[in-house]
């Protein structure tokens, strides 16, 4: 043990009260950094799972919507000029929330529908089922990548103060079996 680390003090009840004191706070402010970080860890591999369980459903969602595209062409014909001419405004839209863990605000996006299907009818004459699937599956597709850009955007939000608190505990340790 080098003399740098060493506290002078004068040797009384009062200073031992106060050293006491220090200790103890030293003591509970580990707990809550070991704590912060175990929450953070927990947190980050639940992401890091969750991601790789999006991404694998993705590529298969994918493939189905771009197939029920390919049959929806194929039944009803080019009805991408009358999607166009319709559109007014989104149905499904996206709200950004703020979720909290261990005092690190992580952002959530969610989406929504709003208003009516404008849609009803297209594909009345022909290829309406066809037109069906195709909308579920794309809604699917965006349900998902809304959920993909979410993990996505908290990962490394989840990261760094996981890095930081590790890293502030690990400190803290040190200092505690030093002195």
């Amino acid at each position: 043990m080098s003399g740098k680390d060493r506290i002078e003090i004068f040797p009384s009840r009062m200073a031992q009260t106060i050293m006491k004191a220090r200790l103890k706070g030293a003591q509970t402010g580990r707990n809550l950094l070991k704590k912060k970080s175990d929450a953070l860890t927990l947190r980050f591999r639940q992401i890091l799972k969750k991601i790789i369980e999006t991404k694998m459903l993705m590529g298969e969602v994918m493939r189905e919507a771009a197939f029920s595209l390919a049959e929806a062409k194929f039944t009803a014909g080019d009805f991408s000029t009358t999607v166009i001419q319709n559109v007014n405004k989104a149905q499904v839209k996206i709200r950004a929330k703020k979720d909290n863990v261990a005092g690190v605000t992580l952002p959530v996006f969610e989406h929504y529908h709003e208003g009516t299907d404008s849609y009803e009818l297209t594909g009345l004459a022909r290829g309406g089922e066809q037109l069906a699937k195709l909308k579920r599956n794309y809604a699917k597709a965006v349900e998902l990548l809304v959920e993909l850009a979410s993990l996505q955007s908290s990962f490394p939000g989840s990261n760094v103060p996981l890095l930081i608190s590790s890293q502030s505990w690990m400190r803290e340790s040190e200092k505690n079996s030093i002195g």
